[in-house]
């Protein structure tokens, strides 16, 4: 058996979480295990935004030093919608971090029928600690709301030990045009104006090598782009 023999890793919840957390988990623990679920109703946007994404790597494998394309990571990936429709047809190997276990188990049994390689890790990206200098891309996409800024931080620094030398962050994610944090208490998570998150990646030691914005979406959607991130 080689290194990317598919496995689970379960980590428990932390009883003494704040609030923020747990009421993340509790109301995403009542979304039915489906594309319109995991978009909120908007399963329309999923062809878009999957070629978006695709669009987006690849132009980054157009910069000077590029990274390989042998592992990705694809973080808060809930029933594994962009590992299936993008990510494993650029990567040999993908592993998936999601915290919900019903999610994760919905992603095992549609990749199962397939030639995916990779690891299953059933864990918030507050916790999750990458393996040290195996990923080519980490790609990680609306779910950047549900870390508060110290953990958003902090996840960013560890992804950087998870890099291979060339190796990028991606992220992708709705951003807000009132240069304001804004709350949405229903999924207990935040969106962020496009200034934080540059301040918050800076303060983790990268940056910004590549930025897209996603095109085609409805215009009531939140402005949604896509950053290429590295080592300083």
């Amino acid at each position: 058996m080689d290194n990317y023999t598919e496995s689970v890793h379960d980590v428990k919840v932390d009883s003494k979480e704040s609030a923020f957390y747990v009421d993340a988990a509790k109301y995403w623990e009542q979304v039915p295990p489906t594309v319109d679920g995991m978009l909120g109703g908007l399963s329309s946007i999923s062809d878009i935004d999957l070629k978006g994404s695709q669009r987006f790597l690849n132009s980054i494998y157009q910069l000077v030093e590029c990274p390989g394309k042998e592992r990705a990571l694809d973080g808060g990936a809930g029933i594994g919608r962009v590992t299936q429709g993008f990510l494993m047809k650029n990567f040999p190997v993908v592993d998936l971090v999601e915290q919900d276990r019903q999610f994760l188990e919905e992603a095992k049994k549609a990749l199962e029928p397939t030639k995916h390689k990779g690891q299953f890790f059933n864990i918030g990206l507050q916790k999750f600690i990458p393996e040290v200098g195996v990923y080519d891309i980490m790609w990680v996409q609306w779910v950047l709301g549900h870390l508060t800024d110290d953990d958003l931080i902090s996840f960013f620094i560890r992804c950087k030990s998870g890099l291979k030398p060339k190796g990028l962050l991606v992220l992708k994610e709705n951003l807000t045009s009132s240069g304001e944090v804004e709350m949405d208490n229903t999924d207990s998570s935040v969106t962020r104006p496009r200034a934080l998150i540059i301040e918050l990646i800076k303060k983790a030691g990268l940056r910004v090598v590549k930025e897209q914005k996603q095109q085609r979406f409805p215009n009531d959607l939140y402005e949604v782009r896509m950053f290429a991130i590295q080592p300083v």
